[in-house]
């Protein structure tokens, strides 16, 4: 309990250094949440963002602890019947994170940058997620699931054998 209230705190701070979104030029880009994503991480997985922890799994390393450049992966559920992805910017704490994503609530098709993130969940694996929303200066009321988090190192690369730096061996 102690650590959501604290989460919930560092949150609240972190919110009163948010920038505005800049008002929309007709020139500008409409992002999707999973290109920009894509471009952003570097992982290289295509369709509908709830698709993509099902195709990370059996070739990438998942799991439920973020890292920055990691995707978080939102299960579909209400009006985000597609999920959504966003990229871990920055680790603040280990319940709260700061994330980069395109085309969420009142910034349709825009790139937010650094958005805080808070862990709601009982038992602190990131299944359960508050997301900060600038129109109103706070975090949104509503709790979010996710599948977890989703790691550029090939799941074959992160097990393999490193080598030395120092004398080219294993």
């Amino acid at each position: 309990m102690t650590k959501r209230i604290t989460a919930a705190v560092v949150a609240a701070t972190l919110g009163f250094f948010a920038l505005g979104a800049a008002p929309a030029k007709a020139d500008d880009p409409y992002w999707q949440c999973v290109t920009f994503a894509r471009m952003f991480s570097g992982i290289n997985i295509f369709g509908d963002a709830w698709t993509w922890w099902s195709q990370a799994v059996n070739r990438l390393r998942t799991g439920d602890a973020p890292e920055t450049g990691s995707v978080l992966v939102f299960r579909p559920e209400g009006r985000m019947s597609r999920g959504h992805v966003a990229v871990v910017s920055d680790i603040l704490t280990d319940r709260v994170i700061r994330v980069t994503h395109a085309n969420w609530g009142g910034s349709r098709g825009k790139v937010e940058e650094n958005v805080t993130v808070v862990d709601v969940s009982g038992e602190g694996d990131w299944s359960r997620v508050k997301v900060w929303y600038n129109p109103i200066n706070d975090l949104g009321s509503t709790v979010y699931p996710t599948y977890g988090f989703i790691y550029k190192n090939a799941r074959d690369a992160f097990n393999a054998p490193r080598e030395s730096t120092a004398t080219g061996q294993p």
